[in-house]
């Protein structure tokens, strides 16, 4: 027998083993979807490859358990193999970046073969580690389960156990590890854990058969006790293949779950990698706790193990099935949580509202599994092969479920339908359960009979009543259309005679209320560019930004727009309003991550136009990196400007102090422009360049008279209009120069965002809008004056008056927002003192479409 004290020493290492799986797990899934793209698709196919090697090493390990010497060394073993293959990564992922693009290019646009490399690349990457994972719990099992009858009791504990120390790997690895050692330390710290548990598990074993003599063979289970034989003997186990068959729909079922309820979290969450974690730990808690229930049923003896599995599915689909409902009533109609709160509060509300609908159903998912260990008990299975067998078939069925759930179930029928769909898979087990039993015919009929008809209720019932989208219909909104898609909930929504395109409920990207803003972010850049022939847009929105370079005398626009739901409702319902830009034959839109696009790309472009990114939002930190803008400057051809366009009633000062550090580090010159003279809800382009690059006041003359049609506009007057934008030369000041650069490895905007979002909601920061945008400009133009600004060079001194004159204008409008007329009033006089305007020009309306926490 295994003393107290060493059973918790080994209790400690396979929480340790669960810890790092999922660190690991989270940073695969990270880093492949760097690699192949940040889609739907490429996360499902990282996921899909660790699953199955799980599924194939517990098959594998769990029929090797019983036949090695110790199943504790076994283990160790196994764990010092995932830390080496894991650092693999690190050259297969160098190796990646040097073959990649050739075989990109034998690929060609050609989806299957695409896919086809990505997979055989993850394949490369993922399954080795994930296949040595998936025999740890077998081993264990083998190793602890030290009496036959114990093999429900102590299974279930060691699963949950593991699963519980996976739940403590994804907090650690969502909340604190990236920004405490990096990714790549983070990383580090998980392979380091795996060598000294597999190290201190190999010693453990060692001397656990030297104490117990070389004939005493410790994997094999000792005979059961009286006692124990009589309560297995009691009740008859399940058929193997029946078991085999219950584990793979349990998988099925909570996997596609775990990913419908995400796809809910998100219309309502901030949607940041911290409320990405917290849905996720919430969920391995409430499995954790599910085996816990295992634990606790299989030790009532009295109890027939089929009645209470049959009881368990019935109650899953209960759970299931009323998850829709019990989320919109926690939500109150998918109202934004925790708004206006600070970042503990936040964070506390989005734990109380992810424990409030996931930890019950999730309890009894979590169940299910372990359970079916007590069902197969009677039949003294070897536990490291039965342990295996059910690891394989659920895991198994998670990758069938998660990728229907994602691909198929959520644009077929959306969200409820889809929870629909899976409830009915475990009243459709109980029918199996009860036909294949014993029982007279007439009685399994009675039993079957009534739910069977439950299951075709769930599967064709379409319930009405749960929205899709919150509207306001005291401002007049209703809902024009809706997809359901793979990658997000996308909606077209009507706003009086205007419309705009959200996703996700709360994130909206663009529509008619601001078309002069939507147009400025092409018409800016593209009026500085002398001969602007071939064009980049990363993302897309509605199109108009896009369809707006049409205007000029392009050849080439691609355009890549990650969320396809997107690209389908801005060809439907923008159209007039996007220039024709889906059926232009110069225009190419795909609807994949634009950071892959951009590097995978054979051109190279006059403009890079980097649309506006949601900063807290999970993901689109990655292109605010040093990494990414290396890609956007080794894809501009000669004399080409890298556009990056920054929400800056999104940013605070840290994060556009960041981003703007970060592309000094990679570009020459960077400099700024405004796309607007809003007070409040402004927009500036970082636009990044090669040193020797200067502005050409009749490049700005010519433009404007091509785009107006008229060669007799006056110069000065054009000049004005575009130069009035110009914010200043942001590379040779130093506004930027003590903010930390933003990388992959210390990603600081991806995981600042987020709290500095709450901060501004309770007063403790600010966005750069207002007085504070206006001190930025202020700045900019003390450290470097026009006069003395290269870019500028080729400027005379009234057209460098122009320049003064837009700053004065900004001014102008925010002093008189504020109530301070006078001083309104002398930033007005200077403005039209230093330009051709005779008056000011008419302010827009202020409208930057962005809806949160209103």
């Amino acid at each position: 027998m295994v003393s107290t004290p060493l059973r918790w020493a080994i209790a400690a290492l396979f929480f340790l083993s669960g810890f790092a799986a999922l660190v690991y797990q989270v940073l695969w899934v990270r880093e492949l979807g760097l690699l192949f793209g940040s889609t739907a698709q490429a996360a499902a196919l990282a996921i899909a490859v660790f699953f199955a090697g799980l599924a194939v090493g517990g098959w594998f390990w769990g029929r090797m358990a019983p036949r090695v010497r110790s199943a504790l060394a076994a283990f160790g073993a196994l764990e010092v193999a995932v830390a080496l293959t894991a650092l693999g990564h690190f050259f297969l992922t160098d190796l990646y970046h040097s073959l990649y693009p050739a075989l990109y290019a034998l690929a060609g646009d050609h989806p299957v073969a695409d896919q086809a490399l990505k997979a055989g690349l993850a394949a490369v990457i993922l399954f080795p580690p994930a296949f040595l994972m998936g025999g740890t719990l077998p081993m264990m099992g083998q190793f602890m389960v030290r009496v036959v009858g114990r093999l429900s009791t102590t299974g279930t504990a060691l699963y949950a156990l593991n699963t519980f120390g996976s739940a403590v790997g994804a907090l650690a690895a969502g909340f604190a590890l990236p920004m405490l050692l990096g990714f790549h330390g983070a990383y580090l710290l998980a392979i380091g854990i795996d060598l000294t548990v597999g190290i201190i598990a190999i010693v453990l074993a060692r001397r656990i058969l030297a104490r117990a003599g070389e004939s005493a063979p410790s994997s094999t289970p000792s005979p059961s006790p009286a006692s124990a034989a009589a309560s297995v003997a009691r009740w008859p186990s399940l058929p193997p293949r029946m078991v085999g068959v219950i584990a793979f729909a349990s998988g099925l079922a909570t996997l596609g779950v775990e990913v419908l309820w995400t796809r809910l979290f998100a219309q309502v969450l901030q949607n940041s990698v911290y409320t990405y974690a917290i849905v996720l730990v919430s969920f391995l808690v409430a499995l954790s706790l599910g085996s816990l229930m295992a634990n606790a049923l299989a030790r009532i003896q009295r109890l027939p193990p089929h009645g209470v599995l049959g009881v368990l599915l019935l109650l899953s689909a209960v759970v299931i099935a009323a998850s829709p409902w019990a989320f919109h009533a926690a939500t109150d109609g998918l109202n934004y949580v925790g708004a206006g709160a600070g970042w503990r509060e936040y964070l506390a509300a989005v734990s109380a509202t992810a424990i409030a609908v996931m930890v019950l159903p999730g309890i009894l998912l979590g169940a299910v599994l372990p359970y079916l260990l007590r069902a197969v008990e009677a039949s003294r299975p070897e536990p490291g092969r039965i342990i295996g067998q059910l690891v394989a078939a659920n895991t198994s069925g998670a990758i069938v479920g998660s990728l229907a759930a994602g691909f198929v179930l959520l644009p077929w029928v959306g969200v409820t339908g889809s929870l629909l769909v899976f409830a009915a898979v475990y009243p459709a087990l109980v029918v199996w359960l009860i036909w294949r039993s014993s029982a007279p015919a007439p009685w399994r009929l009675a039993g079957a009979t009534p739910l069977a008809a439950v299951c075709l209720a769930l599967l064709v019932w379409h319930p009405q009543g749960l929205s899709v989208s919150r509207l306001d219909p005291t401002a007049g909104e209703s809902l024009l259309d809706v997809r359901e898609g793979s990658h997000a909930t996308a909606t077209v929504v009507q706003w009086g005679d205007h419309r705009v395109l959200r996703v996700n409920n709360y994130y909206t990207l663009g529509g008619t209320t601001s078309l002069e803003s939507e147009r400025n972010r092409t018409l800016i850049p593209m009026m500085t560019h002398p001969d602007p022939r071939h064009v980049f847009y990363l993302g897309m929105g509605t199109g108009i930004t896009a369809g707006t370079s049409l205007m000029f005398p392009v050849e080439r626009v691609d355009v890549c727009e990650i969320l396809p739901e997107v690209v389908e409702l801005a060809s439907i319902h923008f159209a007039p309003w996007n220039n024709g830009l889906f059926q232009d034959e110069r225009v190419t839109v795909r609807a994949q991550d634009g950071h892959h696009c951009l590097r995978h790309a054979s051109h190279r472009y006059d403009l890079i136009i980097s649309d506006l990114f949601t900063p807290w939002k999970a993901g689109t930190g990655n292109l605010y990196t040093r990494e990414h803008y290396q890609v956007a400057r080794e894809r501009l051809a000669d004399g080409g400007l890298f556009v990056q366009w920054l929400p800056l009633y999104q940013l605070t000062e840290r994060e556009l102090g960041s981003i703007g550090r970060t592309m000094q580090e990679v570009f020459p010159q960077v400099v700024a422009w405004r796309g607007d003279m809003f007070p409040t809800g402004s927009i500036l382009a970082l636009v990044g360049t090669e040193a020797d690059v200067t502005l050409d006041p009749d490049v700005l003359v010519r433009h404007g008279r091509a785009l107006a049609g008229n060669p007799d506009l006056p110069a000065p007057l054009l000049q004005a209009v575009s130069l009035r934008f110009y914010a200043g030369n942001v590379g040779l000041s130093e506004v930027f120069d003590d903010y930390p650069v933003n990388t992959r490895n210390r990603p600081v905007v991806e995981y600042g965002a987020p709290r500095s979002q709450r901060r501004v909601h309770t007063g403790e920061a600010r966005w750069v809008i207002g007085a504070e945008l206006g001190s930025l400009y202020e700045a900019l133009s003390r450290q470097v004056p026009p006069h003395r600004d290269p870019y500028l060079s080729r400027l005379q001194q009234r057209e460098q008056g122009y320049v003064h004159a837009g700053r004065h204008y900004y001014h102008y409008r925010v002093l008189g927002r504020h109530g301070h007329e006078e001083l309104a009033g002398r930033h007005l006089d200077a403005f039209l003192r230093l330009t051709p305007f005779e008056a000011a020009p008419s302010p827009t309306p202020e409208e930057t479409g962005s809806r949160w926490e209103e």
